[in-house]
């Protein structure tokens, strides 16, 4: 079922949930075989990345392998967007990428979670939703972690751990991340 706006909640033992366990099969079936490509493949990457993401994502989509996901259906690409090599998307929610993007090695965006009460942690899997805006910068190893929204032309630090949504035209950095200023104007 999906909830406010865009959060999944995925109860086990449902037909849902067995939809998402064919979604995930699908991806995993598909990301080894893009993980033999290299950059110089670029049109076999960008046609295996559209069968994942089942959306065409532009001449100008660069991703460098290996590239991992649960779930590609939902991974929506804007236009020239570049993912650099050992990053990880998991997309039980959406996960929207503007324009422009430039995602580094090693970067983690994470939609999906299990609740904390130990009683319920294997009851079902809830996923946020991720948008990465217009001409952000995510700098090695950041992880974004699900409800998160990274404003335009923001740059994330690496290493940064993102839990909050990054106001436009900042600097994030840290665990967890925090505005460290603003690059409005450079």
């Amino acid at each position: 079922m999906a909830g406010d706006r865009g959060v999944r909640i995925i109860p086990v033992r449902t037909p849902e949930s067995k939809q998402f366990v064919a979604d995930v099969e699908r991806a995993l079936a598909i990301t080894p075989v893009l993980n033999r490509l290299t950059y110089a493949d670029t049109g076999e990457v960008r046609s295996l990345f559209e069968d994942l993401a089942g959306h065409e994502v532009g001449e100008h989509f660069r991703l460098i392998p290996p590239f991992y996901t649960d779930c590609g259906k939902n991974i929506r690409v804007g236009a020239r967007v570049f993912i650099n090599q050992n990053c990880t998307f998991y997309a039980l929610a959406e996960i929207v990428i503007g324009d422009d993007v430039m995602i580094g090695p090693n970067v983690s965006l994470i939609t999906s979670e299990h609740p904390v009460a130990p009683s319920q942690r294997r009851a079902y899997l809830l996923g946020k939703p991720i948008t990465i805006e217009n001409g952000v910068w995510i700098a090695a190893g950041a992880t974004i972690i699900g409800g998160v929204t990274v404003g335009e032309n923001s740059v994330v630090a690496a290493g940064s751990v993102v839990t909050r949504d990054v106001p436009a035209n900042t600097l994030v950095g840290g665990n967890p991340a925090k505005v460290i200023r603003s690059i409005e104007g450079e």
